[in-house]
């Protein structure tokens, strides 16, 4: 998963959460709220009361009675003033029941004693539960939507600050790993960014591209001119080996010592001329200005070591449906590609095995499937068959050589995709997908 996908979750979920937990704290948070507020006005109206007491008298509000009362026409609050029967001072808020013309209401009620004219009075001031409720659920309502609104623009902020965050990373990874072909470029950009890990993490990848492609040059170099090298007293040798068996004075055990020498003098021979090659062809050595028809390679290359194939009894199907042209290759290159890759089939193939090779084409993806019955490839050694001097873990096939080094060669001089499945005893069968822009519309 991606790291901006994690962060929008992580932004979208933590938001989420946060509107869960109000939601369920909301109607206890409401009617608090609520309730102090109703305390707050019923301390203010005590207030008031014993103000106009002291300044007008008792008799103000008695107005000759023993007590007073009074609502308002709905009943929900009213005012109590009558003579205190307990010695206790009073200055409690509570919520009780009071019956008021039969009926029988909840009351938030202040209860508040004090001295006026030499007797002590009660006074209580109230305001009903149900006034207190009914402003309880519009406020939800309220502060529910005033939420998920101000949540809304959190989460735009917060996804778009995340977004400029992460958008040096965004670059990194698509300028210097995704699409990446190697070598490198030979200058890598630095990524503008204020951010230092981001700074550090693009510093060490351009570091370790230099690096990557400093290493890769001087094995290029260095395989070229070994290569090179060796060629000459390679050369010089087979001539004097050649001159020395042409020789008549040269016994028949001499001579057979000559050949056994010839014969290493000319696998070694083999190894530098591929070596040369893969050289040349990763210092695109090579033009890539033919337009070709797989079907005709293969044909060629069948006819060349069709005794190869009547040696060991091996049956050999090709099957073209369709009539493909290739562009912008070299044909000498996919030619060698194939060799290689169907003389591996025969190769490593069991005797009376079969070889089969077909093509596939699906929206401008064009790929040649070859398929052998052979002894097939340890799992443990696919990742790696393509590497130069490869040995498998099969005694009996010997190790891979520089054949399929030079078919990976081969292929990403072209960009080509080689896809590898195999199972031991049961054959291989390998993919050569071409690249969209080498497949001519």
């Amino acid at each position: 998963m991606k790291l901006s996908t994690k962060l929008t979750l992580f932004v979208s979920l933590s938001k989420l959460a946060i509107i869960l937990v109000f939601v369920l704290a909301l109607p206890f948070a409401v009617d608090y709220i609520s309730s102090r507020y109703t305390d707050n006005v019923l301390r203010q109206q005590k207030k008031k009361v014993l103000r106009e007491i002291k300044e007008k008298g008792v008799d103000y509000y008695l107005d000759g009675q023993e007590s007073y009362g009074s609502y308002t026409l709905l009943r929900e609050e009213f005012i109590a003033l009558e003579p205190a029967e307990s010695p206790v001072n009073l200055d409690t808020i509570a919520t009780a029941k009071r019956i008021i013309e039969q009926d029988t209401l909840r009351y938030r009620i202040l209860s508040h004693t004090f001295n006026a004219g030499g007797k002590r009075y009660v006074l209580e001031v109230a305001r009903a539960t149900s006034v207190m409720g009914q402003y309880s659920r519009p406020l939800q309502y309220f502060a529910f939507y005033a939420l998920l609104a101000l949540l809304a623009l959190t989460v735009v902020v917060d996804l778009m600050v995340t977004h400029k965050l992460i958008q040096p990373l965004k670059a990194i990874i698509s300028q210097k790993l995704v699409n990446q072909k190697f070598p490198f470029a030979a200058r890598q950009e630095p990524i503008e960014t204020s951010t230092e890990d981001f700074q550090y993490l693009d510093h060490s990848l351009i570091l370790l591209m230099d690096q990557i492609n400093e290493a890769f040059e001087k094995e290029r170099e260095f395989t070229a001119n070994a290569s090179h090298e060796l060629m000459t007293p390679i050369s010089i040798l087979q001539s004097k080996i050649e001159n020395l068996m042409e020789n008549t004075e040269v016994t028949d055990h001499v001579h057979q010592k000559l050949n056994e020498l010839m014969r290493t003098l000319n696998r070694l021979k083999k190894i530098v001329n591929s070596l040369l090659l893969i050289s040349r062809i990763d210092n695109e050595q090579f033009s890539r200005n033919d337009e070709v028809s797989v079907k005709p390679l293969i044909t060629d290359i069948m006819e060349e070591i069709s005794h190869r194939l009547e040696e060991k009894q091996i049956s050999f199907s090709a099957d073209f449906k369709h009539k493909i042209e290739l562009q912008n290759v070299n044909a000498d290159l996919l030619f060698q590609m194939f060799y290689n890759l169907i003389n591996n089939a025969i190769k490593y193939n069991k005797p009376g095995g079969s070889i089969t090779v077909r093509d596939e084409y699906k929206v401008d993806n064009y790929s040649v499937v070859i398929k052998d019955t052979g002894i097939g490839i340890p799992e443990e050694d696919l990742p790696s068959i393509f590497n130069r001097f490869k040995k498998s873990n099969l005694s009996e096939a010997g190790g891979y050589g520089l054949g399929l080094a030079i078919v990976k060669s081969i292929a990403g001089y072209h960009h080509i995709k080689l896809d590898v499945a195999s199972a031991v005893g049961q054959g291989t069968t390998i993919t050569v997908v071409f690249a969209e822009e080498s497949v001519k519309g």
